[in-house]
C-alpha cells in the first residue's frame, strides 16, 4: 500500500506535543513514523482530526469579530494562556491581569506544528484582522523529544524555515503589524533536545530587524544555563508553562506593548476567549439526561 504525501494524508506528521484536551506528550508515539513521512516545516498542512477543524471554525469566527490589536499565534503553550477552558482558568486570569485594555486575542491551538499554523493562517484566521502587534511562539512540536541525530540535526534548518514561512505570511496578511517573535521555550521531557532548540533560536533571532520584527527570548528567566526549568515555571510535563512562567512572558511583552500601543485602556474590545471544542462537547453530553 502506497502512502501518498499531500492533502489530508500529510496530516500524519511528527512530534505533536499535546492534543488540546490532554496533557499526554505524544512525540514518542509519532517518532517511528517520521522516517517514512516527512513534511517540510514550511509546507502548510491541515490537522485531520474533527476537533481541530471545529477549533479552526471557532477561530475564524473570532477573527471576524474584530477589535483585535494584539494577535497571539502558536501551539498549546500559547493557547492555554488565553483559553476559556475551566482547567486553565488561572492562566486566563493571568492573561487578563496583564493584557486587559490592549485588545489581545489568543489564536493558538494545541498540538500544532509550524505546518499546521501556516495552514490556519492561509485559511482565513488572520484575514482582515489588521492587528497592530502579532506575538508568535512556534516550533516546539516540530522539535519533539527525539534525541539529536548527529552534530547537525536536520530539524534545526527545517524548523527555522518553517518559522520564517510563518513570519512571511503574517507580513503578507498584516503588513502594518509589528511581529514579536519568541524564542522556542525549553523542553525538559528530554534534555538532549535543548541544543537543537538553542540552535534554532540562534537562527530565528537573525530574522528580526528590531523594528517590524522583534525577537524576544525569555529562556534565561525560565530556566538555568542547561535549559532546566526553574521551580514553578513549568508544569509536570516539563514543557508547558505554569502561571509563574506565563508571568515571565508577560513581563517581557508589556514594555513592547506600551511602547507601540501606549498604556492599556480601561475597556477591552477583543472578542471573548474560545476553548477546546471537545471539552465543551463532553460537558454538554454529560449534562444531558441519560
Amino acid at each position: 500500500m502506497k502512502l501518498k504525501i499531500g492533502g489530508l494524508c500529510a496530516l500524519l506528521i511528527v512530534s505533536l506535543v499535546t492534543l488540546p484536551h490532554t496533557s499526554i506528550i505524544l512525540a514518542q508515539d509519532a517518532a517511528p513514523f517520521r522516517a517514512e513521512v516527512t513534511v517540510r516545516a514550511d509546507q502548510p498542512t491541515p490537522r485531520a482530526d474533527q476537533n481541530s477543524q471545529l477549533a479552526h471554525t471557532q477561530l475564524l469566527e473570532k477573527a471576524k469579530k474584530g477589535g483585535i490589536d494584539i494577535y497571539f499565534e502558536g501551539d498549546s503553550i500559547t493557547r492555554r494562556w488565553g483559553t476559556s477552558d475551566e482547567q486553565y482558568k488561572e492562566f486566563l486570569a493571568n492573561w487578563r491581569r496583564n493584557f486587559f485594555g490592549w485588545n489581545a486575542a489568543d489564536f493558538g491551538w494545541g498540538g500544532d506544528t509550524t505546518q499546521n499554523i501556516l495552514w490556519r493562517l492561509e485559511h482565513g484566521e488572520l484575514d482582515n484582522v489588521k492587528p497592530k502587534i502579532i506575538v508568535l511562539l512556534a516550533g516546539t512540536n516540530n522539535v519533539g523529544n527525539k534525541s539529536p541525530q548527529g552534530s547537525e540535526d536536520p530539524r534545526v534548518a527545517d524548523i527555522a524555515k518553517g518559522i520564517k514561512a510563518i513570519l512571511d505570511i503574517c507580513r503578507q496578511k498584516a503588513p502594518h503589524a509589528t511581529i514579536v517573535l519568541m524564542g522556542i521555550t525549553p523542553r525538559n521531557d528530554n534534555m538532549a533536545v535543548m541544543p537543537i532548540i538553542n540552535k534554532i533560536n540562534e537562527r530565528i533571532a537573525k530574522f528580526a530587524d528590531g523594528k517590524k520584527i522583534r525577537y524576544v527570548n525569555i529562556n534565561d528567566k525560565l530556566a538555568d544555563k542547561e535549559g532546566k526549568f526553574l521551580q514553578g515555571m513549568a508544569n509536570g510535563d516539563g514543557l508547558h508553562l505554569d502561571v509563574k512562567g506565563y508571568q515571565v512572558w508577560a513581563d517581557a511583552l508589556k514594555p513592547i506593548f506600551t511602547e507601540l500601543l501606549g498604556p492599556p485602556a480601561k475597556e477591552d474590545h477583543a472578542p471573548p476567549p474560545t476553548g477546546d471544542p471537545s471539552v465543551r462537547n463532553r460537558s454538554a453530553s454529560q449534562a444531558m439526561p441519560g
